[in-house]
């Protein structure tokens, strides 16, 4: 009888023209180095995998139930140079593992299927956006800062916690992909902090999520800050739709930047002002990268890499779902503190940092 994983591997996205092993098909990534408010410098890269870590899933309900670590045969070393889905596990090769340490973050291609993006993700993500689903209070939000707009027009469509508001959706097999990449990014130990839909409305100038650092938002309770961010393209992601942009190494950085509330309001805090924060990045002499992916596919980044993203400009929705893994210890002492990640949380930034009081 049939396996309910290889039903899923002898479907059409899993095949190619070919007989032979099972292949992942060519995915193709650019990345944009903006040089004087233009865009160039463009950089492509090709992407394809083939063989497999033997692994035990059940589809069905969407939890591995275990992942036996055998060792690789000479064609499945060669091809783990490669990262990519490998019977049903996400795997992370060396160069990529090389690549989140050097420049805080990286991009993995082809993590979910269209198949698993359209059944397992898309159907409880529209939900949300549609009011079916609604979280509770601030945790649903636009990001953009706007407070004279109702859900159905939000600029930037912000759910916090989704996993929370509906508990059926935890366990899948992004979840699970995720997990294991994290602890391979990040040697191991690692386990959810939180989640959040978002989503940029088409043709949106104020969709924009301005240069920051993660830890900016959170407290320094432990010594131990290491972060797996895991960024989910529901739609391919572009420049003009307002794709990721990062600040590669700046994870580096001795201290954290200093940060201000974006202001929508000579008040700080008052309703009118926006949740996110902000800091000064020299665009001309830092050299961002722009960095276009697929749908599908993920982007992976630390606590203290500087990034953001652009307005969307298109004629089309720009959306992610953002799956964030933190170490055990620092996700449980977060917790004893009252700190979820819940934009209904009393504890919150301007606690915790010292230059708020600088504004």
């Amino acid at each position: 009888m049939q396996s309910c994983f290889e039903n899923v591997l002898s479907s059409r996205a899993f095949r190619t023209e070919r007989e032979g092993p099972l292949r992942r098909p060519t995915r193709q990534a650019h990345i944009y180095r903006p040089t004087g408010g233009s865009v160039g410098s463009l950089k492509v890269l090709k992407f394809k995998v083939n063989g497999g870590v033997p692994s035990t899933f059940c589809l069905s309900r969407c939890r591995r139930l275990s992942t036996p670590r055998c060792a690789l045969n000479e064609t499945q070393s060669a091809e783990a140079d490669k990262s990519g889905v490998f019977d049903q596990e996400y795997i992370v090769s060396q160069l990529d593992k090389e690549a989140f340490q050097r420049d805080g973050y990286v991009h993995l291609r082809g993590v979910l299927s269209e198949e698993e993006l359209a059944t397992i993700i898309e159907p409880v993500y529209t939900k949300f956006m549609t009011g079916e689903l609604k979280p509770e209070g601030r945790d649903l939000c636009d990001m953009s800062g706007a407070t004279n707009l109702s859900p159905e027009d939000f600029k930037l469509f912000n759910a916090m916690l989704p996993r929370k508001y509906y508990p059926s959706w935890q366990g899948n097999v992004f979840e699970l992909r995720c997990q294991s990449i994290a602890d391979q990014l990040c040697q191991g130990d690692m386990m959810i902090d939180y989640d959040q839909i978002l989503a940029k409305r088409p043709l949106s100038e104020d969709a924009t999520f301005a240069w920051h650092q993660d830890m900016a938002y959170w407290p320094p309770f432990t010594k131990e800050h290491a972060t797996a961010t895991c960024w989910l393209a529901l739609d391919d992601s572009t420049v003009q739709n307002g794709c990721m942009r990062f600040l590669p190494g700046s994870h580096k950085e001795p201290e954290l930047r200093r940060h201000s509330p974006v202001k929508l309001a000579s008040s700080r805090m008052d309703d009118e002002s926006s949740h996110a924060l902000c800091t000064e990045v020299d665009e001309e002499k830092e050299k961002p990268l722009y960095v276009e992916i697929s749908r599908g596919d993920i982007t992976v980044h630390n606590e203290n890499v500087v990034h953001g993203s652009g307005p969307n400009r298109s004629e089309g929705w720009r959306r992610a779902y953002v799956l964030a893994f933190r170490k055990r210890s620092t996700v449980e002492e977060e917790r004893k503190h009252g700190f979820t990640h819940s934009h209904n949380d009393t504890f919150n930034w301007d606690q915790y940092h010292d230059w708020v009081n600088d504004q």
